[in-house]
């Protein structure tokens, strides 16, 4: 049971982790402004620009709610050699995130997701991208600089943080989770449609019902826990996953995890009411806080219950934005312990 000082702790405890995050990074690029009439060229409307920004998304989001929360991320991933992917390096030393898990290649190119928000209201998203699996070349580059982070540094844990925009595939999942295995290092995946059945005997999977829908080609009554919990565990037995985190949007998550004397439980976490604004890069920000407390022991359904409080806290807010730590400390005390 969570008390305020094992909160405490544990928030502390955040500061000396180390974790690699492995996908899909990208540039979220924001056109921001205000709507104030209809285009007389097409019945759209027309956003007056009043500023622009870019930000880090996709896998270098996790990046930044872990940097948020105390700990030192590694992002490992492939952009190109183009004038996004420079964007992209000068975002990550604003951020003081470490570039040496990042490969440049003239074979990709930088994912960039173009935003336009309009009175506070996303209105349209165009993306930039190459979705094509790595050449053998480019995946060998970037399993060699994973396995030298892990030589090198002391990791506590690895993320796949997976888009389907190429640079996850099976046979580096495969690789990595073999390494992370022979050195106890725990793995928690937030997957994709693509790659979503090869992530075998991993510790911690984290998909959502359509997620789940798709990578099992079943059908299932969402509203029926019940139904839920039986697609879980049939997920569960066909990864070997030590634990499976479903999120279910405004019903909250679900959660099922091996114990230790391999009998299963499991546990549905009712969401908390917020006031949301924009559910973008909730999830990375549940992967992120979940992996952490995975680093730092933490019992699964106290693991899945602080993830809740954390994705919901991110949706208050407009666009992809790391997790506050000390708001996040503050309510897990409020409503947890």
């Amino acid at each position: 049971m969570l008390t305020t000082e094992s909160v405490s702790h544990l928030f502390k405890s955040f500061n000396d982790k180390k974790i690699i995050v492995i996908g899909d990074v990208m540039v979220d690029s924001y056109i921001w402004g205000s709507v104030n009439r209809i285009s007389p060229e097409a019945p759209v409307p027309v956003v007056e620009v009043e500023k622009r920004e870019d930000r880090l998304g996709g896998a270098a989001n996790v990046g930044l709610n872990i940097k948020a929360l105390g700990a030192e991320p590694y992002l490992c991933s492939i952009i190109g050699k183009d004038h996004k992917g420079d964007d992209y390096m000068r975002l990550m030393a604003e951020q003081h995130l470490l570039p040496n898990g990042i490969v440049k290649s003239s074979e990709r190119r930088t994912t960039t997701k173009f935003r336009v928000i309009g009175n506070n209201t996303q209105m349209l998203r165009v993306d930039e991208e190459l979705t094509s699996p790595l050449s053998s070349e480019d995946l060998a580059t970037l399993l060699n600089t994973i396995g030298l982070l892990i030589k090198n540094e002391d990791i506590d844990a690895i993320v796949f943080q997976d888009y389907d925009k190429g640079v996850i595939g099976k046979a580096l999942i495969s690789k990595v989770v073999g390494i992370a295995r022979s050195r106890n290092i725990p793995v928690a995946v937030d997957p994709k449609k693509n790659n979503f059945l090869d992530f075998n005997d991993v510790d911690l999977f984290k998909p959502n019902l359509k997620e789940i829908k798709e990578g099992l080609n079943i059908e299932f009554d969402t509203r029926v826990i019940e139904e839920i919990e039986n697609a879980v565990e049939l997920l569960q037995q066909k990864l070997n996953a030590k634990a499976v985190l479903n999120t279910l949007s405004e019903k909250g998550m679900f959660i099922r995890w091996k114990n230790d004397n391999d009998t299963f439980s499991s546990k549905l976490i009712d969401a908390h009411y917020r006031n949301i604004t924009d559910v973008s890069g909730a999830g990375d920000t549940v992967i992120g806080v979940a992996s952490l407390c995975m680093a730092c022991d933490t019992g699964m359904l106290d693991l899945a219950a602080i993830s809740n409080l954390a994705g919901g806290l991110v949706c208050e807010e407009v666009g992809v934005v790391p997790i506050d730590k000390s708001k996040l400390q503050d309510e897990v005390i409020s409503l947890l312990t």
